[in-house]
């Protein structure tokens, strides 16, 4: 008799440890239960919930998003806390005076800035005048607060949360897995008498990159977030950057992508009699796009990885793609001027053709990538001079002195 296997919860559970939306379940879970007890000992409030709650909320996924929450949350708290004992002094609490707090609290949030805590200057404001001890509940509020926000931030420097570069390249390797796929079924069906309706499918199917470009963003905010202020990365900045423009140049693949799969759905519904090319120029472009699918994902390959040996392996690989790409681009543009010549219907479609896969082949390229990572260091790095410019002036003034020491000794 056949058994099903059914799967461990705990085998289930330790599978997906790593995983983003466990790791913030068991960091926020246990910040708030701390926060909690602490908010007992030091507030004189039966049920402090205002310090789980903050504590909840502050601690995210990565420690830069836990300083910026921390600190927003509580400035937001403060603002509320200050206008209701200010409006309980003057004119204590009615339906008017209520709708000019929450009138004051919210303009209060965006003059302060806190972002999304403009809400939560009004929601403190209302709390603080809807007591009757209004100086006592205002303290211990922005004591919970606090005690909340800094269990929050104390949670993540002594227990440092993961760096989610490895989600992030992953995700991007997906991407271009996905691309490949769609390339690679472009290249079998140009030989044949393609249906409309199945070069409009292709067309959807490149569109539907454009979502996964979307998800692929958010992991990767998500990774450039994790390497901010982590004292386990020692080059954030050369992973932004790298992880960054890679998925830039893959963005720009997908749009073009998407343009040369129209280009074929325009090509299929005037040719709905007979195949989009001749079985030599179809064995030609067909080849073309073996390489340049391989090309697209040995890119991803390269701009993920973070191991020399395997990075000089994948630049090698995407070198050899790219020669035979372009090799194979000039035998298609060969056959397709003859076709063109023979016969000069469409021909503009196949111009078009051409044209997006060397605008593919141009992002791909090693000397084209190389400048755009130098170019967006060189932003990145005065951009963090300009932000901190008195920091970056004691620093060279330390530099300085230093050397100007040495040269005395």
């Amino acid at each position: 008799m056949y058994v099903p296997d059914v799967p461990d919860p705990v085998a289930e559970l330790v599978k997906r440890r790593h995983d983003p939306v466990v790791v913030q379940t068991v960091r926020s879970t246990a910040a708030a239960t701390i926060a909690y007890v602490v908010a007992l000992e030091l507030s004189k409030e039966p049920a402090p919930l205002t310090a789980p709650l903050t504590a909840l909320l502050v601690v995210q996924v990565t420690l830069y998003a836990t300083l910026t929450r921390s600190l927003r949350r509580v400035e937001a708290v403060v603002v509320g806390v200050l206008i209701a004992v200010a409006f309980s002094v003057l004119v204590g609490l009615t339906w008017w005076s209520l709708c000019l707090i929450i009138l004051a609290a919210q303009t209060a949030g965006y003059l302060t800035r806190v972002g999304d805590w403009v809400q939560e200057v009004a929601i403190s404001a209302m709390l603080v005048l809807g007591v009757a001890q209004v100086t006592t509940y205002a303290w211990d509020r922005v004591l919970e607060t606090l005690i909340g926000a800094g269990v929050g931030m104390a949670f993540n420097f002594f227990l440092a949360p993961p760096v989610w570069v490895e989600t992030a390249g992953k995700s991007i390797e997906d991407l271009a897995r996905r691309m490949r796929q769609l390339m690679l079924h472009i290249g079998q069906e140009l030989g044949s008498q393609m249906a409309v309706d199945r070069a409009a499918a292709r067309l959807y199917e490149a569109r539907r990159l454009d979502h996964d470009i979307s998800q692929v963003d958010a992991a990767l905010r998500q990774a450039e977030d994790s390497v901010r202020l982590n004292p386990r990365v020692k080059e954030g900045l050369l992973y932004r950057v790298v992880l960054r423009t890679g998925l830039d140049t893959l963005e720009i693949c997908t749009v073009i992508l998407r343009v040369m799969s129209r280009t074929l759905t325009d090509l299929a519904k005037a040719r709905t009699e007979e195949p989009l090319f001749p079985p030599e120029v179809a064995e030609a472009l067909k080849d073309l796009f073996v390489h340049l699918a391989a090309a697209v994902e040995s890119f991803a390959v390269l701009v993920t990885t973070q191991v020399s040996a395997n990075a000089e392996e994948a630049e090698s690989r995407l070198s050899s793609e790219l020669a035979k790409a372009h090799a194979g681009r000039d035998r298609s543009a060969d056959l397709l001027l003859r076709r063109v010549q023979e016969h000069p219907r469409q021909w503009q479609l196949h111009g078009a053709l051409l044209a997006e896969i060397d605008r593919i082949l141009d992002e791909l390229d090693m000397e084209q990538r190389s400048k755009r990572l130098m170019e967006e260091l060189d932003r990145s790095t005065r951009e963090k001079r300009e932000r901190f410019l008195f920091l970056h002036k004691i620093q060279r003034w330390i530099r300085r002195d230093r050397k100007d020491g040495f040269t005395a000794g």
